[in-house]
């Protein structure tokens, strides 16, 4: 079934309405008492793996609780996959991918940079997402349709902005001590070293301010699927582009990822990043 544009616009609509859900249970845990747990104690991983500490909080969890609830009361044909409670019907015509708090780290230590990620599939492709910052009180939302900020009780269009090549390029990662192995820590320090700027530990956050035109690059790996898809349709919408190591399309599963605004520094990235490519 194509996606009409009123059907586009009153899902539009709703992912507002998840975001303020999400924002009404975070908010007042956000430097208070969140009820930290971490999932990685009793994994026996070695405490330099990204994933022995993997923090979780009340608000990671009540926020995709409320989502959850929402989306079933309103649209109860429609799948979802998130991060804290897993799947339900994956293979639904829509399906909705979340990531209550992504940069949960950010989160429990008190600093903005944490989001909300709410995307939606259609026919397993991202149509639709928002990246959500409530304390600061912006949500970038983005479809074909194209994506904007919305702030303050104010939208503006947001556009990628124009780069020439990689030594103009500011990039980010968010730690790639912990989230790269070797070959792919190899892969980003050639490309840091040729970037004007390099930025850390600003998580999906960083995918937005490429959508705003603010930064240039982001370059990821060990992706979820929750950790991206939100971002797709808020990125491609503001002009820029999402691909693998490979330069191919992201799949449904996440992995390695790079975003850009605009495709020469791109290219010149992947020169590096596809010697590292899975």
């Amino acid at each position: 079934m194509t996606l009409s544009a009123d059907r586009l616009a009153a899902l539009d609509a709703f992912i507002l309405d998840l975001n303020r859900a999400s924002a009404g249970v975070i908010l007042p845990l956000f430097r208070a008492d969140h009820g930290l747990e971490d999932k990685g104690a009793g994994k026996n991983l070695p405490r330099d793996t990204h994933a022995a500490f993997d923090p979780v909080t009340e608000a990671d969890r009540g926020a995709e609780a409320v989502i959850r609830k929402l989306i079933s009361e309103h649209y109860p044909e429609h799948g979802v996959i998130g991060e804290e409670y897993g799947e339900d019907r994956p293979d639904a015509e829509f399906v909705w991918v979340l990531d209550p708090i992504d940069g949960t780290r950010a989160f429990i230590s008190g600093l903005p940079l944490w989001t909300t990620l709410i995307g939606l599939r259609h026919q397993g492709r991202p149509v639709l997402g928002s990246i959500g910052q409530p304390f600061i009180d912006e949500v970038f939302v983005g479809h074909a349709g194209g994506s904007r900020l919305v702030a303050g009780g104010q939208e503006r269009a947001i556009r990628v902005r124009e780069c020439a090549n990689i030594n103009d390029a500011v990039i980010a990662t968010t730690d790639p001590d912990a989230c790269f192995d070797g070959a792919e820590r190899g892969a980003w320090l050639q490309v840091r070293a040729a970037a004007k700027l390099a930025r850390l530990g600003c998580d999906a956050y960083a995918y937005a301010m490429v959508a705003m035109g603010k930064m240039d690059m982001v370059i990821e790996a060990g992706l979820k699927s929750w950790d991206i898809e939100a971002a797709i349709p808020v990125v491609e919408g503001a002009g820029g582009m999402v691909t693998n190591w490979r330069g191919e399309p992201v799949g449904p599963n996440g992995g390695q990822m790079v975003i850009s605004g605009d495709r020469r520094p791109l290219d010149e990235a992947l020169v590096s990043l596809k010697r590292s490519a899975k």
